[in-house]
């Protein structure tokens, strides 16, 4: 399958496929979840490559939201684009500190 063809299939830009495809950039998940689909392969396929694995019986979805309408869909998307921005140790803070926020909301 050329990149063009996944180009077609995902919505992504061929140059990006290609920045993949070399290392030179890591997928997010959703990323990755596109890829997949538009290969027709489960996502842990992507990671192994031996032919001899089964297929785990998981109950297909077409693109499982994670959201529970539009508005959240959108908000969690800019999110996940905002948050991957930022440098490793960022992102480690900005957990903890959504770990303290959830356990504090969770006690009350």
């Amino acid at each position: 399958m050329s990149q063009g063809d996944i180009e077609k299939r995902t919505g992504l830009l061929r140059c990006y496929i290609s920045r993949m495809e070399n290392g030179h950039t890591v997928p997010a998940i959703d990323t990755l979840e596109k890829m997949a689909q538009a290969l027709e392969v489960p996502v842990y396929r992507l990671f192994i490559d031996d032919a001899a694995v089964h297929k785990p019986n998981i109950p297909s979805q077409k693109n499982p939201s994670r959201a529970v309408n539009k508005e959240h869909a959108r908000y969690l998307g800019a999110l996940t684009k905002l948050f991957s921005r930022r440098r490793e140790r960022n992102r480690v803070l900005l957990l903890h500190m959504a770990s303290k926020m959830a356990s504090s909301a969770c006690q009350r």
